[in-house]
């Protein structure tokens, strides 16, 4: 019977697949890493208060880069190149959604729409990330290699989704609902499609890797067209909805934490 449990599993037990597992998440973190720290280095006057908090953000998409690149060296592994089509930061670039890295490698002060397109991107992508590790903690929150990873990494994403909503309903009282409606609009619908994308490139490498048989790659990639249906028959609007936090308010005010260490 296929499972998410059941499926991780697989992946995890395997070195190739965990390298690619681990190299394709610590690229990810990476990238966004970097693009929180040009953000926050460009910031708005007007909104130089977000700075901290943006860089904060960096630091820990950063640690997590580092936490799966520990995760690598704890089995003797290398990290491996990520195959273009499982690259889901760069893909959501090429669909116009965020950001581009030439604008922030501009050195160019942001305005105020960048930082409500920036916001609205990570509304929409932490909710994944949001979810991802939710499922993760859910079935190796205990697990001895991975577990204290996975809590880490799952507690910053919650963080990281709660300021979003925060910031971009302060962002929405200063007059800018109507823009923050349509851009959160334009980023959700893009994110399913890359995402359903980057879900059959990774499965497309896993079943090449782990010899799936037919049958069982046709059966997942039925699956992630079924999540695509559902998400773009109305699922996406967990992803544009907002409300203040009633647990983790302020989450990213406090000092950026310690790097961690492998």
């Amino acid at each position: 019977m296929l499972s998410a449990r059941s499926l991780f599993t697989e992946i995890l037990e395997n070195d190739e697949s965990f390298a690619l597992f681990c190299s394709i998440a610590a690229g990810g973190e990476t990238q966004g890493g970097w693009e929180n720290g040009r953000i926050a280095a460009l910031v708005p006057a007007s909104q130089r208060a977000m700075g901290p908090k943006i860089a904060r953000h960096g630091a820990d998409e950063d640690k997590h880069g580092r936490i799966f690149t520990a995760l690598l060296r704890k089995r003797g592994l290398e990290a491996v190149p990520v195959p273009p089509d499982t690259d889901y930061t760069m893909l959501l670039e090429s669909a116009g959604i965020g950001l581009t890295h030439g604008r922030l490698r501009q050195g160019k002060r942001l305005g105020e729409q960048d930082i409500v397109t920036y916001l609205a991107h990570s509304r929409v992508t932490e909710q994944r990330a949001s979810e991802q590790m939710r499922l993760l903690l859910k079935h190796f929150g205990d697990h001895p290699e991975l577990g204290r990873a996975v809590r880490a990494i799952s507690r910053d994403e919650d963080n990281h989704l709660a300021y979003c909503h925060e910031e971009l309903l302060r962002l929405a009282r200063a007059g800018h609902a109507g823009t923050i409606h349509r851009t959160l609009r334009a980023c959700a619908l893009a994110e399913i499609r890359v995402y359903r994308d980057v879900s059959l490139a990774v499965m497309t490498h896993m079943s090449r890797i782990l010899g799936w048989p037919r049958p069982k790659s046709a059966a997942l990639a039925a699956g992630v067209h079924a999540l695509h249906a559902y998400e773009r028959g109305g699922g996406w609007h967990r992803m544009t909805t907002l409300a203040l936090p009633t647990h983790n308010l302020d989450a990213l005010g406090s000092p950026s934490p310690a790097p961690a260490t492998s």
